[in-house]
């Protein structure tokens, strides 16, 4: 089942034209930019969208301009969080996904607040990602941050299969609406 609905949503995800990605990017970035946690946060970390993941690159840039970004680089099966100062200084890294040049460490503890990827989310917080397990074990190590989805509406479904080392979001933004989740 788990298969199957990740496979559905995921084939819905890439029959969305550019513009409707930046349209719908759009409308959950000024959901996002008016959410608490994200105001009240000095240091977020994005990830660097690509494929038809929600765009996330303009909201990385504008970060920028007031709060310390962090993103995320894959090394040893794993993901380190790097400040950047600058969006420019990118380069493909695993997977093709851009990641910062040079590694900028941050203590975990500093990240105030979490921007998660995924391909399917429910109402209570769980997430089916690519299947490889990177953020599940990165969210693991930052147990205070507040942790937010960032999908398209149809991406958020009542309920999805969870596994033990899964580690759920907070909340999930979306463009029609901010899902705060509940773990019943």
């Amino acid at each position: 089942m788990k298969n199957q609905l990740k496979e559905s949503i995921l084939q819905k995800r890439n029959s969305l034209s550019k513009e409707e990605i930046l349209e719908k990017s759009e409308k959950i970035r000024n959901n996002l930019f008016n959410l608490k946690p994200y105001k009240s946060s000095k240091t977020v970390m994005f990830f660097v969208s690509f494929n038809s993941e929600v765009h996330t690159h303009e909201m990385i840039e504008e970060s920028l301009k007031n709060k310390t970004v962090v993103l995320p680089k894959v090394a040893q099966h794993e993901i380190e969080a790097s400040v950047i100062i600058d969006f420019d200084n990118l380069i493909p890294g695993k997977f093709g996904i851009s990641e910062p040049i040079e590694t900028m460490k941050i203590a975990h503890k500093n990240i105030d607040l979490v921007l998660v990827p995924g391909i399917v989310f429910d109402r209570e917080g769980h997430r089916i990602g690519y299947g490889l397990g990177y953020y599940d074990k990165f969210l693991g190590k930052v147990p205070k941050s507040i942790k937010i989805g960032l999908a398209f509406d149809f991406q958020v479904v009542d309920k999805i299969p969870k596994e033990t080392h899964d580690v759920p979001v907070d909340m999930i933004v979306t463009e029609k609406r901010v899902v705060e989740c509940s773990r019943n």
